[in-house]
């Protein structure tokens, strides 16, 4: 029997977060995913270097891409530099892939990269959620619903 998975994810070092994506999205799952990267692009993430701002995943066939993610060239790369803005592989297990797949082609969800982090042992992740996206009313619902709470919140430490 395999182990449950950690509801959080060990994040030591976050190299780029994707801040917009909780606004603009419902999440609804969030999966850990390893990246394929050359030499060149660990050296720069390391560095605190890249962002995912607008950057998405999609599945061709039986991988998962990141698309338009940004990790500049590494200053001391000379020859063996990285292209900035390629599309990188992302390692998911298949069935993981299957359940991602089936999502977005059936019921129209998005993949959407929320941080690019080191874990414990010094390996480069992406923290990958499917997501909804939100229309401009749901916004405003979420925007509503996220300030009575916090002054909820409030009145019951004042009060209560």
């Amino acid at each position: 029997m395999s182990r449950p998975k950690p509801a959080t994810f060990d994040k030591k070092k976050i190299v780029a977060e994707n801040r917009r994506a909780r606004f603009d999205y419902a999440i609804d799952t969030t999966y850990e995913a390893g990246i394929v990267l050359s030499g060149t692009e660990v050296k720069s993430l390391r560095f605190g270097e890249g962002s995912i701002a607008e950057s998405y995943a999609e599945v061709k066939g039986d991988e998962v891409w990141l698309v338009n993610s940004n990790i500049p060239e590494f200053s001391h790369g000379n020859r063996f530099n990285h292209e900035p803005k390629r599309p990188r592989k992302l390692l998911l297990h298949e069935r993981e892939i299957n359940k991602l797949h089936g999502a977005v082609a059936r019921e129209g969800m998005t993949l959407v990269p929320l941080t690019v982090y080191f874990n414990g042992q010094g390996r480069a992740k992406v923290e990958l959620a499917l997501a909804k996206g939100r229309k401009a009313h749901d916004k405003r619902e979420h925007i509503k619903e996220r300030d009575w709470k916090r002054e909820a919140g409030r009145l019951l430490r004042d009060h209560g």
